[in-house]
């Protein structure tokens, strides 16, 4: 960057774009009550949704792994951008013009590389979608007729074309400012010996979109006999598109993915096209890459983990689809939803099965699906010679570990039956006993560690992770947060580095801190409902340290009774460390336990209960150091220590009279 984004504008960014829109474009939000929004993180892998947002805040928290903060927090953390890259997207979706501290708006020279990209890549694609009229592609428009999409389908999904010279598309982009590093970079051209020259020359073009709707890199087909090159062609790995992480067609099919909770998994970009038009609007594609772990991660984010929720893989019915059937088997059991394959008949895709039998033949084909274990039996069954008994038992020792895979237990019951039934075994119990104790064993693994981490599982190094006490839970109401352990500040070492922890790990949600803790997120949440009362709270009476760094923090910032719109930014900005950070998040996005809306009269019991500890402990501390003077001490300081107590008991026995009236 070489210049500073204006500070007015940062904030203007800030404010003009709302985090639940921000965050529901990656993943499915449902209500978590409160006022906040809950679903899948898109941080860590978990069975059951521990990412909260607050949308009144401007915040939010996953309470498995610690990570939090605001939209901006949110976009660099999700698509690895810098600061400077994310205020220029966010503007650029809020129709906001950015002024740079040297002066004129946005030039090309000062915004983030991404930015850049992402602008050269919009600009590409409208380019590509302009050459489709002309002479020389009417040879892709055959290519699209001949297949069943008109103009308009073409328009629908930005299908181009890439002219067939050495440089049509370079010299159109440098005509937009971009160098000629940009152009590479980005994989829309390629060195030569002199000059770049366009990578994707005389082909058909799909602009292949991240989630968000923004165009990452193309897949190219190649149109002419006299194209040397492969088939189809994609964009290269580049700093925007990673092969692994994109699917075609998730931009449009988002929406009614987390709508319906079904996926339907296709092989190419006509496919997804033609299920489309049909009316099977959920339907994805990779893009030069089997599917996998990351795609799954995609789709876990949109079906919410839902048991009844549905993918169904569409595969050719040919050797290599069969294949592919097999391999995405595999990774059955990363999905919650039920998995299914729906195999086209002749050998016939989705777009071919359109053009020869119509828009219903494709939505039948998606819902005559068969279960995909069921089909991975019956793979399994042929290679085996079930004639014989050493043949059965064979099939028997292979298929059973994949029946006892079935996450529905109830279906895993009947399908043992069923294998029994197809394998010719006449004692079916032994079977479905054989399939249970796998199963047992398989779960058994699982606990002891054998398997991959899931649900609120906490991983370490995570902002919070400096508070984290062994053995901790992490969800709300169990466990403990991010405070779990002994902190840094309050309580930490000479230089504020945490100590080693002694003793059991500090429980913050224990019923001794939960007070504080509650206390804590009104002050954040609802500081009108405590203030002035609360910023007369001393920092001391925060008995947990990660709570005293917290209030320390809204006291630095001006104290509750100071707050106003941008209240709780100075409270995260002054925080001093990551780690005291990420339990101002936390506190400020958890909802107060209570099943009515917060009002004075809850407020008023938090504050009495923390000033009541606070007293209830110097009551103590006083009586110690009374027995430790003895009879011999010297009457003043004996008469002064007597009297402090006095003083204490009666607070004491006021604020459990009287309530917040006493404080």
């Amino acid at each position: 960057m070489a210049g500073r984004i204006n500070d007015d504008d940062v904030k203007a960014v800030r404010d003009a774009v709302p985090i639940d829109a921000v965050v529901s474009e990656y993943l499915q939000l449902r209500n978590a009550g409160g006022g906040n929004l809950k679903g899948l993180c898109p941080f860590h892998d978990e069975k059951s949704p521990s990412f909260q947002v607050s949308p009144s805040k401007g915040l939010f928290y996953c309470f498995g792994c610690q990570e939090g903060g605001d939209t901006v927090d949110f976009i660099m953390k999700i698509d690895h951008l810098s600061f400077a890259e994310t205020i220029e997207r966010l503007a650029s979706q809020a129709g906001i013009t950015l002024r740079y501290e040297q002066g004129s708006a946005t030039p090309g020279r000062q915004q983030g590389e991404r930015t850049r990209l992402v602008e050269a890549h919009k600009a590409a694609a409208q380019f590509y979608v302009e050459q489709l009229d002309s002479p020389e592609a009417e040879i892709g428009r055959r290519f699209l007729a001949e297949r069943g999409f008109d103009q308009a389908a073409a328009q629908h999904f930005g299908v181009g074309y890439s002219p067939a010279g050495w440089d049509h598309l370079v010299r159109f982009l440098r005509g937009r400012g971009f160098t000629d590093k940009e152009l590479i970079l980005s994989g829309l051209a390629q060195e030569s010996r002199r000059n770049p020259i366009d990578r994707f020359r005389g082909r058909l073009m799909w602009p292949i979109r991240d989630i968000t709707g923004e165009v990452v890199g193309f897949g190219a087909r190649k149109l002419r006999d006299d194209d040397n090159g492969p088939k189809y062609l994609n964009t290269p790995e580049t700093p925007l598109y990673k092969k692994s992480h994109v699917l075609y067609g998730i931009d449009l099919a988002k929406k009614e993915i987390a709508k319906t909770s079904r996926a339907v998994v296709v092989e190419g970009y006509t496919d997804v096209m033609a299920c489309h038009l049909a009316g099977v609007t959920t339907a994805i594609a990779t893009c030069g890459t089997a599917f996998g772990g990351d795609h799954i991660k995609i789709l876990r984010r949109l079906l919410m983990d839902n048991s009844s929720a549905e993918v169904v893989f569409t595969f050719d019915g040919d050797a290599a689809g069969q294949k592919a059937a097999l391999r995405a088997f595999e990774d059955d059991q990363k999905f919650a939803a039920e998995t299914y394959i729906a195999v086209t008949p002749g050998g016939m895709d989705p777009c071919e099965l359109r053009l020869a039998e119509g828009d219903g033949a494709v939505k039948e084909l998606v819902d005559s699906r068969t279960q995909l274990f069921e089909f991975a039996i019956r793979h399994i069954l042929a290679r085996h010679n079930l004639d014989t008994a050493v043949g059965r038992a064979a099939a028997l020792e292979e298929a059973a570990p994949v029946v006892a895979g079935i996450k529905n237990r109830s279906i895993q019951h009947e399908s043992a039956v069923h294998l029994a039934g197809l394998l010719g075994i006449l004692d079916t119990q032994f079977v479905v006993r054989r399939v249970a104790q796998l199963a047992q064993w398989a779960r058994e693994r699982g606990q002891r560690g054998g398997g991959p981490q899931q649900g609120g599982a906490r991983r370490g190094g995570g902002p919070g992770g400096g508070y984290g006490g062994p053995g901790q839970g992490s969800g709300p109401g169990q466990g403990s947060g991010p405070g779990a352990g002994r902190a840094a500040g309050p309580g930490g070492g000479p230089d504020g580095a945490p100590q080693p922890p002694r003793g059991p790990a500090l429980n913050l949600r224990s019923p001794a801190h939960r007070v504080e803790r509650e206390l804590l997120k009104l002050a954040l949440q609802r500081p009108e409902l405590v203030s002035p009362a609360f910023d007369a709270y001393g920092i001391d009476e925060f008995t947990a340290p990660p709570y005293a760094a917290v209030r320390r923090a809204i006291e630095d910032a001006g104290g509750a009774s100071a707050a106003d719109g941008d209240y709780l930014a100075r409270v995260r900005d002054i925080a001093p460390d990551d780690t005291v950070r990420a339990m101002v998040h936390e506190l400020a996005v958890e909802p107060p336990h209570t099943r009515r809306d917060p009002d004075e009269a809850y407020a008023g019991v938090q504050l009495v209960a923390v000033r009541l500890a606070a007293v209830n402990q110097r009551i103590g501390e006083v009586r110690g150091a009374l027995q430790r003077l003895g009879s011999g001490a010297d009457p003043d300081h004996l008469a002064a220590v007597q009297n402090e107590l006095w003083v204490l008991q009666q607070y004491g026995q006021s604020l459990r009279e009287k309530g917040a009236a006493a404080l």
